[in-house]
């Protein structure tokens, strides 16, 4: 199986690890991880990395996504979405001028407190593990940025509101809602959750896991394997000379200021972390470089092509 990634439009009722141990077995190997967890019933943009792309999973930088998501105001769920237990219920604020302008309020940085029901671990326990035992424990707010926010308006449901939002990493929607619903003294809780785009790519790009079954049958899986390259399009891409390219998968540093294309000077006023795309002298994608200090060489940082 080659290495690259897939783009899974996962399905309610899958968990992100159903997803992995299904296409373990459409793909037939065993090294197969994913970025960016999807709770069961949150569905949308799931990206999966097959073999040597595995290691692009902690050196990926564009960690923002995408949602659209529904709220219910005048309930509250421990949860804080639909399938949790409710432990209150109001009147719902019905003025949905000012839903939108609370909604669009929460534009910029915010302060979140994450939730109990949540993958965080506390002294090696995860928080949900000790929710479901209705243990509640301090936990640290964090700093999350919504970079942008646009109300949607009202559902078909009664009290219900739809809103779209693009966010940094470590963002909890569902709590985005009940602190929307607190802020309006209504309280509220999400309804739904559609993750529409991650890694910059988007919720069209996708393919389900019934396409890539149908693929598995008819011995064409590996055509829907993406190239490892294209998670890092944003990157300055560069090209080694033949000797260069051997030195790179061997681990040596190459002179920054003969690698063309390398921005590079002997004052070292450049950023100093700048990364690269680096292919081989016949363009195969090799791995990831940058300029390495106080050595100031050129080296290898992630290398995804191994072969000679």
């Amino acid at each position: 199986m080659r290495d690259g990634f897939l783009l899974i439009n996962k399905s309610a009722g899958f968990t992100s690890f159903d997803v992995i141990a299904k296409l373990r077995g459409m793909l037939k190997t065993k090294k197969i991880g994913h970025g960016g967890t999807l709770d069961p019933n949150v569905t949308g943009v799931l990206p999966v990395f097959v073999g040597r792309a595995t290691k692009a999973i902690d050196m990926l930088e564009r960690q923002e996504k995408k949602y659209t998501a529904t709220f219910k105001l005048g309930v509250e769920t421990d949860t804080q979405d639909i399938w949790g237990k409710q432990i209150e219920q109001s009147t719902p604020v019905r003025d949905e001028e000012k839903i939108r302008e609370t909604v669009l309020s929460f534009k910029g940085e915010q302060i979140q407190l994450p939730p109990m029901y949540s993958a965080i671990k506390i002294n090696g326990v995860r928080l949900y593990d000790l929710a479901r035992e209705g243990i509640n424990v301090p936990r640290d707010s964090r700093k999350i940025k919504i970079y942008e926010i646009d109300f949607l308006g009202k559902t078909e449901n009664e009290d219900e509101y739809k809103f779209s939002v693009y966010c940094s990493k470590g963002t909890y929607v569902r709590t985005l809602c009940a602190d929307m619903g607190a802020k309006l003294g209504c309280g509220a809780t999400m309804t739904s959750l559609v993750r529409t785009q991650a890694l910059g790519f988007d919720l069209s790009e996708c393919i389900t896991l019934d396409e890539v079954q149908k693929a598995a049958d008819e011995g064409r899986a590996e055509t829907l394997i993406r190239p490892v390259d294209e998670l890092f399009s944003d990157l300055p891409p560069i090209t080694l000379t033949e000797t260069q390219s051997k030195h790179f998968k061997n681990g040596l540093g190459l002179a920054p200021q003969r690698v063309s294309g390398v921005i590079y000077d002997s004052a070292f006023v450049i950023a100093e972390w700048q990364r690269y795309s680096v292919y081989s002298h016949e363009g195969v994608f090799l791995g990831i470089g940058q300029v390495e200090y106080p050595k100031r060489e050129f080296k290898c940082q992630k290398l995804f092509n191994i072969e000679d």
